[in-house]
């Protein structure tokens, strides 16, 4: 379902309206824009991080490669918003940065190939995650006061969590030394999953719900929950994620949906060249570190790392995945962040869908066809999220695009409560929104 007033322009509650050529203009300068800044930051990076190398040697073929990649780009100037579209955009940008980094690997596979499977596989992810958005037909739907008991089930699931888990682990650390004590965190299974699925599914939604339902106070409570879960698992991404979340609330009352994701990016970015050049590295290398090296270069970097294990070693063929290998076993007994950590001794190194469902899976020449595959899953919740507002959409689901970058899209999906999220977003009552000021833009 498309509004009028989407089609002309409009996403920002109080934002004027565009024609869709011009919006489509500024969309096209801002990821030009983008691109060439994720080049600048990783010719940075390379001052910090020897495994991601930069020599001008290699600059010609690396701009190159990249051109000939950025024809993909006009794609998010002229697709709909939906969630995957702000998926999309991430995992393009994580792409883009492992072909730069082919040019100048250290390791020994054929970048070339890699870099076509890379690119052939961003490229059908993208085709359904941006082009299937017909919506499911609605079989249940709560009333607005049943809605309310849901969102109040999630804020009570939550406290629980909070002490069940504490009892397991709590500890107060700073940033810079949460790496001193994660590797001691041990908690069950339960509380795992429901502190994945909490965190990044159910309050980002309860969030978006009760400004929806101009419940600010409660919106307000669920925000306050983020930084109990802290001290149990030392995580930057649960530490960051009010102000995350509250920073996309705020920027979109006044901004386009799609505008939004790609600053989301392109603003850390170059503010992070911006410091690092201009201030002192003791001042500016902090901040750096966690956006413009941890946040982007280190998932690309990522698809370096798997690209050279599994261009020595059998592929997994999903064994990586626990149900898949109760019935067929696996030659890896570890999780591949694990394998990874015992081959380059480089710490933990998770990694996105391209890699894990993709070449650590099955392997370059298919790994293209197994991202189709993940593509046709997040359609799923651009189906499931169809006829919500755009701005609803993109505050609930806030922290998958950053997971994605990181973590296999099963994982995602099962411990990471995507595949929740999606369901919440199929029985959201449309009705909701008629009098909110998310109204105004409707996908």
């Amino acid at each position: 379902m498309q509004s009028s007033k989407q089609s002309s322009g409009v996403t920002g509650a109080n934002q004027p309206a565009h024609s869709p050529a011009v919006l489509r203009a500024a969309l096209l300068v801002l990821i030009l824009l983008h691109i060439a800044v994720c080049c600048l930051s990783l010719v940075k990076v390379a001052d910090y991080q020897s495994y991601m190398p930069y020599d001008r040697q290699h600059l010609f073929a690396a701009i190159v490669l990249v051109a000939a990649f950025s024809v993909v780009s006009p794609l998010f100037a002229f697709s709909r918003f939906s969630f995957g579209y702000f998926v999309g955009f991430y995992l393009y940008t994580m792409v883009l940065g492992f072909l730069w980094l082919t040019r100048f690997t250290q390791f020994h596979y054929d970048t070339n190939l890699a870099a076509a499977s890379a690119a052939a596989s961003a490229m059908l992810f993208l085709l359904p995650a941006l082009l299937i958005q017909r919506p499911f037909r609605q079989v249940f739907v709560p009333s607005r006061r049943n809605f309310e008991r849901l969102l109040a089930a999630i804020l009570a699931l939550t406290v629980a969590t909070i002490f069940y888990a504490s009892i397991y682990s709590f500890r107060l650390s700073s940033l810079a030394h949460i790496y001193e004590y994660r590797d001691e965190i041990q908690l069950p299974t339960v509380p795992r999953y429901l502190i994945g699925i909490v965190t990044n599914a159910l309050l980002p939604f309860a969030f978006a719900a009760y400004l929806a339902l101009r419940s600010y106070g409660k919106a307000t409570v669920t925000l306050l929950l983020f930084p109990f879960f802290y001290p149990i698992l030392l995580s930057k991404l649960v530490f960051f994620a009010p102000a995350w979340i509250l920073g996309l609330a705020i920027v979109s009352r006044w901004f386009e949906a799609r505008m939004i994701v790609i600053s989301s990016l392109l603003a850390p970015l170059l503010l992070g060249v911006v410091l690092i050049v201009f201030l002192a590295h003791g001042h500016a290398y902090p901040y750096f570190n966690y956006v413009n090296i941890r946040m982007m270069a280190t998932p690309s970097s990522a698809l370096d790392f798997y690209n050279d294990f599994f261009a020595h070693h059998p592929h997994t063929h999903f064994c990586q995945v626990s149900v898949v290998r109760l019935f067929t076993g696996c030659l890896y007994q570890e999780p591949l962040a694990i394998v990874m950590q015992d081959a380059y001794r480089i710490g933990n190194l998770n990694a996105s869908l391209f890699a894990t469902e993709g070449v650590a899976s099955v392997g370059l020449i298919l790994a293209p066809l197994a991202a189709f595959a993940c593509g046709l899953v997040i359609a799923i919740g651009n189906k499931a999220s169809s006829g919500l507002p755009a701005r609803f959409i993109l505050i609930s689901g806030a922290v998958m695009p950053q997971l994605l970058l990181n973590v296999p899209l099963t994982i995602t999906l099962v411990s990471y409560g995507a595949a929740l999220l999606f369901l919440l977003w199929y029985i959201t009552p449309r009705t909701i929104f008629e009098q909110s000021d998310m109204s105004r833009d409707v996908t």
